[in-house]
């Protein structure tokens, strides 16, 4: 409950008009769409604050996205999952094939939305043992580099039990109870705290003394494996940790034993579930300890695969896997792309439309809700939020089976892109590409600068090749910037340093016979 009232705090702060805002620091327009998306979101937030009772019988509303390629259906979704810290996965449509077909069943999309979920609880909760792994790495490391400094003294063997006779006693060769025998003395030995008998004097005086010895020993025991090691040790490792630490050992060399994962060969069955089936060998695996390598590495990796390990035996698994399930059920989010490719159109003919028919009735049941089997244990899709996206610019959303209409109640048409947006899209995004190329080049010692002509150039460009040829959005833009930058990239280290601005005669310079060759731009542009 703790990490769901977490969950709750952060995400109390997101409101949709936040939610748009924040979306808008890295998509141009589409305000429909965001919208119907930060609603979507803020409805989930709203859900978890609900009573138990009632909370189940919400279900979130899917979305689907209609619109050309390049228009940022994909980057909603994904920044919306960032945005929220929700576990995501992007998963195409026609990857996958009806049951009976060689391929990949729809489920494998939820154990994969739960590997997403298991990795990201697995990252956090390294994060707050990375301090203790790092100390447990370092001291690991100086034991490889330092051996037997590092080993605690042999524990002393323990004295044996203090014994005590318990008595001498003889049989009377004259008793009338029994045979004449030869009288023997018969003495027991026994542990000190039974050996107090009512005739035994001898006992309580010896026991003082031993005790202070054994104590003596035990005291000197305990300072031993309190250092382990001699203050020639000490000294030794504690200059060689400083070294470490100042990294001044990163370039030498140990050897240390690594697990190696088990690798099993690639197969395919007819109508099987491969995941279950690589899921159940590598259980088998872990059953019996896997395996381990030796590896010769630099200390500086070597730090890294410790701390790694070190981390990894710290935190529980099982509650790695309680929470990612909580977290995939309540918050999780699956964009299927390109479902219009699996949409059977208006006649249903015969051919590759019934498989994808099929496909559509495999993914029904998914979008509705139902218990998928993993490796981590069952989840269910009740209230994972679906977003589907697609083009339907040969079939249309009415193509699709009536059940999975209904299942995507919310529709969101996605506007073409035009000269405005690619202006903006060039400049305003913090990601916006041509910041990421003055940064790329910045690393040459290259400083370019785009006057506000030349974005205009590039805008306008990437508008009339998106109406001349096929319409890409905004993937047309990365198109043109490489053909703009693909010279000075090469030439770079060569010139370095140098200041080049890009003005709209240089981009007339390098585009202008690319964008008036129609057919060479087909394949350039």
């Amino acid at each position: 409950m703790g990490s769901k009232k977490l969950d709750e705090t952060r995400l109390d702060r997101l409101t949709p008009r936040q939610i748009v805002a924040e979306l808008d620091k890295y998509i141009v327009g589409q305000k429909k769409a965001k919208r119907a998306v930060a609603v979507a979101l803020r409805n989930r937030i709203r859900r978890l604050k609900l009573d138990p009772d009632i909370r189940e019988d919400i279900a979130p509303k899917n979305i689907l996205m209609i619109g050309p390629t390049g228009v940022g259906k994909t980057e909603i979704a994904r920044r919306l999952a960032k945005l929220a810290g929700s576990p995501f996965i992007k998963v195409e449509a026609t990857k996958y094939t009806e049951v009976g077909y060689v391929g990949r069943d729809v489920e494998s999309m939820v154990r994969d939305l739960m590997a997403a979920g298991v990795q990201m609880v697995k990252q956090e909760m390294q994060e707050s043992v990375n301090a203790e792994a790092e100390r447990r790495a370092e001291e690991a490391l100086l034991d490889l580099l330092l051996p037997g400094t590092g080993k605690k003294t042999r524990e002393k063997s323990r004295p044996a039990p203090v014994v005590r006779p318990m008595g001498t006693f003889s049989i009377n060769p004259d008793s009338p109870n029994g045979p004449g025998l030869m009288g023997t003395a018969i003495q027991v030995g026994i542990p000190a705290i039974f050996s107090r008998q009512a005739g035994d004097e001898e006992a309580p005086a010896a026991l003082p003394a031993e005790a202070a010895g054994t104590e003596r020993e035990k005291a000197e025991a305990e300072g031993a494996e309190k250092t382990g090691k001699s203050a020639g040790d000490i000294s030794t490792r504690e200059k060689f940790r400083d070294m470490l630490l100042a990294g001044k050992l990163d370039d030498k060399t140990v050897e240390i034993m690594v697990n190696q994962n088990p690798q099993f060969p690639s197969m395919e069955m007819l109508g099987g579930n491969m995941e279950d089936l690589e899921s159940s060998l590598s259980g088998i695996a872990g059953f019996f300890g896997g395996t381990k390598k030796k590896k010769v590495v630099t200390v500086a990796r070597a730090r890294e695969i410790l701390r790694a390990e070190e981390a990894e035996k710290l935190i529980d698994r099982d509650r790695v896997s309680d929470e990612a399930r909580q977290r995939v059920e309540e918050t999780g989010i699956i964009f299927i792309d390109e479902i219009d490719k699996i949409a059977v159109k208006g006649d249903r003919g015969g051919g590759p439309d019934v498989s994808r028919e099929g496909v559509q009735r495999d993914i029904l049941p998914i979008v509705e809700g139902a218990t998928v089997n993993t490796k981590w244990g069952p989840v269910n899709t009740d209230h994972v939020l679906f977003i589907a996206a697609g083009a339907f610019n040969v079939s249309k959303p009415s193509d699709l089976i009536p059940e999975l209409q209904g299942r995507f109640p919310l529709r969101v048409e996605l506007d073409s892109l035009d000269k405005e947006d690619f202006k903006r899209i060039l400049t305003e995004p913090k990601n916006a590409l041509t910041k990421q190329y003055t940064g790329l080049l910045s690393t040459e010692g290259i400083k370019i600068d785009f006057t506000p002509e030349a974005i205009e150039r590039l805008a306008a460009l990437a508008a009339d090749v998106n109406a001349r040829l096929e319409n890409i959005g905004a993937r047309r833009l990365h198109t043109i910037m490489e053909s703009l930058l693909e010279e000075l990239s090469f030439e770079a280290p060569d010139i370095t340093p140098a200041e080049i601005p890009i003005t709209v005669d240089y981009v007339n310079e390098k585009l202008n016979d690319l964008a008036a060759d129609q057919d060479l731009g087909r394949y350039i542009l």
